[in-house]
């Protein structure tokens, strides 16, 4: 088989400027949502918000957290370039990533006039249960982190990801296995959640006759030793992981505890220092994938990052400032109305700081891209682009 390519990371595309424009119609809009242009450059709105829903708290509360404080960036340019047209940042609804508890937190969102615009859900399973409340108001959002491939094929007008879908990451998943762990017997275990059976799912297809052992847990169970067996019975040297990073942690401790040295590979649900730092070395050598973009994908937003926040950018949050800068764009050029604002996001075709950010009829992000990273010495390693 041919070798897998690794293409350095480099500097990417620029930060996208943001747009100003003059709203010259005027367009009937609720009042707490009004915006009108202003003279001499420079945006002015009153009332306007930006909303975001999904984990802030609980066990993956840190995904959340990255793409709030990712977003966070790009509101506060924006404000600070415009002092006419200050854009509020609602993160009141925190889902802790539970379908259950994110659809009466949609309802909250739907319900406030003001909110033209939503990141998020963060994750797939609480996007599969709010969608239908986000796409019957008519309420444009953008997901940074949901990969879920079905998600898109439900006919939703509202719904946008800015990141490539796990059909999409999972080749990228098996050609790593193949060309560089040299996997050649693999075991594939999922968390039974929309997103991690989705993209197991997709890699055991992609695998064909590599995949030898197949197995489920229940992330809220103490105990994954009927999944450990099964690998350990198969003889695997490569195990593949769809679920969380809280799960992934606990899974490839007791993996380690087992006396199974199989190479433990998982997807961007795992990309997180906090898989690290709670599976100590047994996560020495794990292999994390992602369509979301290294830190370093852009010097400006990182040095951003790290004056607010005291600490480097996550998997998710340059994917959520790019979000953020959709929308804020939309708001400069009069989009005030969570119709015209929709309209402006499908119609969106300008460069991010993740890629070109441009939708499909579907709300997909037009190309992709699959990076990988190791964990050495306690640290996630950045390696590159996979293929």
């Amino acid at each position: 088989m041919q070798k897998t390519t690794v293409r350095r990371l480099g500097a990417l595309l620029a930060t996208a400027a943001i747009l100003v424009a003059a709203c010259g119609d005027d367009k009937k809009a609720d009042p707490a949502t009004t915006t009108a242009a202003g003279g001499g450059g420079g945006a002015t709105c009153s009332g306007v918000k930006i909303g975001f829903i999904g984990a802030l708290s609980g066990d993956n509360g840190a995904l959340g957290t990255n793409m709030i404080n990712g977003a966070q960036i790009a509101i506060d340019e924006f404000n600070a370039a415009n002092p006419n047209c200050q854009v509020a940042f609602d993160t009141s609804f925190d889902s802790q990533g539970d379908p259950a508890q994110a659809t009466p937190l949609a309802d909250k969102i739907v319900n406030d006039a003001a909110i033209i615009g939503l990141i998020g859900p963060g994750f797939s399973g609480e996007s599969k249960a709010t969608m239908p409340k986000f796409e019957a108001a008519g309420l444009p959002m953008i997901t940074p982190g949901a990969t879920n491939a079905k998600l898109s094929t439900n006919g939703w007008k509202m719904f946008h990801r800015i990141l490539a879908n796990d059909d999409k990451q999972a080749p990228g998943v098996v050609t790593l296995i193949k060309d560089t762990v040299k996997g050649t017997k693999v075991g594939v275990i999922d968390d039974a959640s929309d997103y991690g059976k989705g993209l197991a799912d997709s890699v055991r297809s992609g695998l064909g006759a590599l995949d030898v052992a197949d197995a489920q847990i229940d992330p809220k169970a103490a105990d994954f030793s009927a999944a450990i067996t099964k690998m350990k019975d198969a003889g695997v040297d490569t195990i593949f992981y769809g679920g969380y990073y809280a799960e992934a942690a606990k899974l490839v401790k007791q993996i380690r505890d087992a006396g199974l040295t199989a190479t433990f590979v998982s997807g961007d649900g795992s990309l997180d220092q906090a898989f690290v730092d709670n599976a100590g070395s047994a996560a020495d050598g794990a292999y994390l994938t992602a369509t979301g973009a290294p830190a370093d994908v852009n010097a400006d937003f990182q040095a951003a990052f790290n004056a607010k926040f005291k600490k480097d950018p996550a998997l998710y949050s340059p994917e959520a400032y790019d979000c953020a800068k959709v929308l804020l764009a939309g708001i400069a050029a009069g989009k005030v109305t969570r119709a015209d604002l929709a309209a402006f996001v499908s119609a969106y075709d300008q460069p991010g700081i993740t890629k070109q950010i441009k939708f499909d009829a579907t709300g997909e992000p037009v190309g992709n891209a699959v990076y990988y990273s190791v964990v050495e010495g306690g640290k996630i390693i950045a390696k590159g682009l996979i293929g």
